[in-house]
């Protein structure tokens, strides 16, 4: 019943926290889709077991399926958390890097010029 989305290939010249976000996100829609599918299970379950069966073990094993898709939404919401802060990372980690090949251009002409006087 569960299917893995497509591994979505990071670019060759991907960072390893590009990388990791893209893995990141791979993991969360599995998180979520898995999220999913318990709900529908646990959905059938209760409307095919009669009432009268619920109980005892039964009724527990309902409960865990209740509580494990409650943590496994949990997590995926904590992976999308976690995914924008590494976006807001990649992003500014990008413009550090503009920035310093910026000042590294501009040292570069500097001492080009005191050189050449």
């Amino acid at each position: 019943m569960s299917q893995q989305p497509p591994a979505v290939p990071a670019p060759s010249d991907a960072t390893p926290l590009e990388r990791a976000l893209g893995q990141n996100e791979a993991v969360k829609d599995t998180v979520e889709q898995s999220a999913a599918e318990l709900l529908i299970i646990n959905t059938v379950l209760k409307q095919e077991v009669p009432p009268h069966v619920q109980t005892g073990e039964v009724a527990q094993a309902l409960q865990k399926t209740d509580e494990l898709e409650t943590r496994i939404q949990e997590s995926a919401e904590d992976l999308a958390q976690v995914n924008q802060a590494l976006e807001q990372e990649i992003g500014e980690r990008a413009d550090l890097e503009r920035e310093l090949a910026h000042t590294k251009a501009a040292l570069a002409k500097a001492t080009g010029q005191a050189q050449a006087r």
